[in-house]
């Protein structure tokens, strides 16, 4: 930036902001706490030797990375991005799991209702020559899927267990 506004990486390093300064853009005065994480995560030079090697047109997604990275590694100094990337995947997996339960439940439903329509239609086929097939398939297969329905509720509580990595991962 140069002049009497020095970028907030400058005043962090207690140096003269020169006209060419490599962070000046990307990192202005105003906001210093995104330098100083960055600094202490991935170091000055590190920094700045990444910024440099990028074409110009690709410097602040690559600050944007780099402050998001940085972020996550002082929550999670180990996982970092990868432990809220793995904590959305075991999101997404719940949640596929509840939507087949759900699934499966209003199958089920549909299924007793067709047990209660059956019989009502079964009298009448009774008058007539024969069985219409489905009534086979209620007698035969209804028990499995209520005992699926009833047994849900394991599923639906083991769901409810909390993820390896808290909730405030990602923000």
């Amino acid at each position: 930036m140069g002049g009497n506004s020095p970028c907030a990486s400058c005043k962090l390093l207690r140096r003269r902001c020169a006209k060419d300064c490599i962070f000046a853009p990307y990192f202005p005065s105003d906001d210093p706490h995104k330098f100083a994480i960055v600094h202490k995560v991935f170091g000055a030079s590190n920094v700045s030797k990444m910024l440099q090697e990028l074409p110009v047109h690709q410097r602040a997604d690559a600050v944007s990375s780099l402050v998001y990275e940085a972020n996550a590694r002082v929550r999670d100094p180990v996982y970092g991005c990868v432990g809220a990337i793995s904590y959305l995947q075991t999101q997404v997996s719940q949640l596929q799991m509840q939507l087949a339960v759900a699934q499966a439940e209003i199958f089920c439903i549909q299924m007793q209702q067709e047990q209660v329509e059956i019989p009502a239609a079964h009298q009448t086929a009774a008058a007539g020559d024969g069985d219409d097939g489905k009534s086979f398939f209620l007698h035969d297969a209804l028990p499995e899927y209520l005992n699926f329905a009833s047994s849900s509720s394991v599923i639906h509580d083991s769901l409810k267990r909390e993820s390896l990595f808290s909730h405030d991962m990602v923000s």
